[in-house]
């Protein structure tokens, strides 16, 4: 049986050049990739095409287990909308909503059959929220 896919969302006050490059670029990237403070990601690559790889390496801080979170693009379309293909097969799509001063942030993923899907939910949430405090933390 298919699990129901779960929805995310956030709303950045930002314009939506800054919001995206916080969002895709491996310098910012770094800064909120992660959904608690004892995690970190100390590292980002990111090819960002259509057959591009995004790879970011997602690590507790006390070094007791880390992991690659990779990916290849599936659709790219600059300040609107990204989809993508885990290695598993899982997709995911990210469609930012330009209003002017603020952007609403939508990520809609597969959920894998591990873990529990309110537990998934939050988890990518706290990250989303990351990337919120961040982005907006910049004040551009």
């Amino acid at each position: 049986m298919t699990q129901p896919k779960i929805t995310i969302q956030t709303t950045v006050h930002a314009d939506i050049a800054h919001a995206w490059a916080c969002y895709t670029q491996p310098d910012h990237i770094i800064h909120w990739n992660f959904a608690s403070d004892d995690w970190c990601c100390p590292s980002a690559e990111n090819d960002l095409r259509v057959g591009g790889r995004y790879c970011a390496r997602m690590e507790a801080k006390d070094g007791s287990f880390g992991f690659d979170f990779e990916v290849i693009y599936d659709a790219v379309v600059e300040h609107q909308h990204l989809a993508y293909s885990m290695a598993d097969g899982r997709q995911v799509s990210v469609t930012f909503d330009d209003h002017g001063d603020s952007v609403h942030v939508t990520v809609v993923f597969d959920p894998e059959s591990e873990n529990p899907l309110e537990m998934q939910r939050d988890g990518w949430q706290a990250i989303l929220d990351n990337y919120k405090k961040h982005t907006e933390s910049l004040g551009i």
